[in-house]
C-alpha cells in the first residue's frame, strides 16, 4: 500500500454512516479505516487489485523461469 493517500469528500446518508460507524467501533478501526478496509477487500474480490501474495507469487514464478531459461 502507498504511503501516501488521496483525500476526498464522501457523501452518505446518516443510516449508512451509522452502520458503518458501529462495524468499525466492532473492529477497532476508524470509519475512514473501515471504508478503506471494506474498498481494498472488494477490489481484491474482482480482482481490480492485486493481493501482496499475488506479487510474490508472479516474481517466484519469473525467477524460477529465468533459472530455467539459463540451464
Amino acid at each position: 500500500m502507498s504511503l501516501t493517500k488521496k483525500t476526498f469528500v464522501l457523501r452518505i446518508n446518516d443510516e449508512t454512516f451509522s452502520a458503518l460507524a458501529k462495524w468499525a467501533e466492532d473492529e477497532f478501526r476508524s470509519v475512514n479505516g473501515q471504508i478503506e478496509m471494506i474498498l481494498e477487500k472488494a477490489l481484491k474480490d474482482v480482482c481490480r487489485k492485486k493481493m501482496k501474495t499475488d506479487i510474490v507469487k508472479v516474481k517466484t514464478y519469473q525467477k524460477k523461469a529465468e533459472i530455467k531459461k539459463n540451464i
